[in-house]
């Protein structure tokens, strides 16, 4: 396949086909990103994408399950450029069963309700939708490009459409200073949105990026280690969505957590209690990653 370097994909897409529609993401100011920054955002050229779908057909078509449309928020495409990808999508891979991707609140709401039911239509049925935070002041310092009432728009969108959202928060986006903010607004945002799936990142200060410069001058400071487990907790026990598959995954996590909410709500509360107090050993910083 043709990847332009670096390529990033959702834990959850580890068994999907990554299929590169765009390069670099088109919104790529947060503050604490450094996944794109060294790509200037474009859009493949068609017949290139319908080109490596035909060869991932004749490679390995018949074990593909999902497809993941890269890179950072590929929904920005055009309908009319998203129409023949999906098309050819889902006549090479006799399983597909679902195709995802990253999507910004922006990109969601320029889209109008008719483009996002025709693009639910013919199969786009997943987006991994990442607000980081639910607190208005945050989101400016993250420079996210939209704030808790655009999510929340968003999501209504994409709800109406008949999309299902994977919502990515991030523990410690919000500092020391805005840490019981952030905790409470990711809580407040994630029963606004009410996504089908819910996990939580946290937050890495990545050299080079423009947070980075701002954590050198002193303005910036990432949480301790029991403060992050606390706005885990936070989180856990005031979201309130309708039925929410919980994750905390990913490697960056000094606990790693799954469940539902809010069925195992007290059960992963209890869980982070126990790591509080010590009781349970964290994921040493020597294997935590990006």
């Amino acid at each position: 396949m043709r990847y332009e370097e670096p390529l990033f994909r959702p834990p959850s897409e580890a068994d999907a086909y990554i299929l590169q529609a765009t390069i670099g993401c088109s919104w790529n100011h947060c503050t604490y990103c450094a996944m794109y920054i060294e790509k200037q955002f474009r859009v493949r050229a068609l017949d290139e994408v319908l080109a490596d779908i035909e060869a991932a057909r004749l490679g390995f078509g018949d074990r593909v399950e999902k497809v993941f449309v890269a890179d950072g928020d590929a929904l920005v495409l055009p309908t009319a450029h998203w129409e023949p990808i999906l098309k050819a999508c889902y006549a090479a891979f006799p399983r597909l069963r679902r195709v995802s991707a990253y999507a910004t609140a922006i990109a969601l709401c320029e889209k109008t309700p008719d483009e996002l039911r025709q693009l639910r239509e013919l199969g786009l049925s997943l987006l991994y939708i990442g607000p980081e935070t639910g607190d208005d002041v945050t989101f400016k310092r993250i420079a996210k490009g939209s704030d808790f009432a655009g999510h929340v728009e968003a999501a209504t969108r994409a709800h109406a459409a008949g999309m299902q959202l994977s919502a990515i928060f991030l523990l410690g986006a919000g500092g020391v200073e805005r840490s019981a903010e952030h905790a409470i607004g990711c809580a407040k945002l994630i029963s606004a949105m009410d996504p089908a799936y819910v996990s939580a990142l946290t937050l890495t200060v990545v050299p080079g990026t423009p947070l980075a410069t701002l954590s050198e001058r002193g303005k910036f400071r990432l949480p301790v280690v029991d403060r992050l487990l606390e706005e885990l907790r936070v989180l856990v026990a005031e979201a309130a969505p309708t039925r929410a598959v919980f994750r905390t995954n990913h490697a960056s996590n000094y606990l790693p957590l799954s469940g539902e909410l809010p069925r195992d709500r007290d059960r992963i509360v209890s869980v982070i209690d126990r790591a509080l107090a010590g009781e349970i050993r964290l994921r040493p910083d020597s294997v935590r990653g990006l």
